[in-house]
C-alpha cells in the first residue's frame, strides 16, 4: 500500500502513535521510513500563526495609542504651565526653589497618570462581566474566561504613571526656568 489513514480517538493516543512511528523510522534507512504526517498539529501550528499575527497588529496600534497619549498629556501639562504662570511667579517670590517648582508639576502628571491606570483598570474590570457572559453565550464553554491578573493590572498602572512623568518633564523644566518677576507680571 501506498498510503495508511490511521485516526486516535484521544491526544494522548496520537501522541503514542507518532512516536511509535518515530521509534520504527529510526531503525530503518530515509528510504523506506514511514511518512507521518498530523494535521491536527499542522492545523494547530496554523492557528497560533494567525494569533501571533494578528497580536503583533493590536500591540503595535497599541504602541501608536500610547506614544500619541504620551504627546497630548505633554501638551497639557505645557498649557497647564502657560496658564498658571502668575501661580509660578507666586511660588518663586516666596521662596520657592526651580526644582519645587519643577515637583508641583511632575508630582501632578503622576497623579494624572496614576489616576489614568486606576480608572482604565477599573473599566477593565467591569467589562469583564459583560464579555465573560458573551462568550459563554456563543460559545458554550466553561473554561473560557476573560481575566486581568492583578500582577498585569500592576504593571499596567506603572507603565500609565511611567509614561505621564516623562511625558511631563519637559513642561515641567519650562516651568522652572521661568523668570520670577516676569511671571508675575502677567495676567
Amino acid at each position: 500500500p501506498s498510503k495508511v489513514n490511521l485516526y486516535a480517538s484521544t491526544f494522548s493516543d496520537k501522541d503514542a502513535l507518532g512516536d511509535c512511528i518515530e521509534r520504527y523510522n529510526s531503525a530503518l534507512p530515509e528510504d523506506d521510513q514511514i511518512t507521518y504526517t498530523d494535521y491536527v498539529a499542522l492545523l494547530m501550528r496554523s492557528v497560533t500563526t494567525i494569533i501571533n499575527a494578528i497580536s503583533y497588529v493590536l500591540i503595535a496600534f497599541v504602541s501608536i495609542s500610547l506614544v500619541v497619549s504620551s504627546i497630548m498629556i505633554g501638551i497639557i501639562t505645557y498649557i497647564s504651565v502657560l496658564e498658571r504662570t502668575k501661580e509660578i511667579g507666586i511660588l518663586r517670590a516666596v521662596g520657592a526653589s526651580k526644582r519645587d517648582v519643577s515637583r508641583v508639576f511632575n508630582a501632578e502628571t503622576l497623579i494624572i497618570g496614576l489616576g489614568a491606570g486606576l480608572i482604565g483598570i477599573g473599566v477593565t474590570l467591569l467589562l469583564i462581566v459583560p464579555i465573560n457572559a458573551i462568550l459563554l453565550h456563543y460559545t458554550g464553554i466553561e473554561g473560557l474566561k476573560a481575566a486581568l491578573p492583578w500582577q498585569g493590572a500592576v504593571i499596567l498602572v506603572a507603565i500609565s504613571v511611567l509614561l505621564t512623568t516623562i511625558s511631563g518633564l519637559i513642561p515641567s523644566r519650562v516651568a522652572a526656568k521661568k523668570d520670577p518677576v516676569v511671571a508675575l507680571r502677567t495676567e
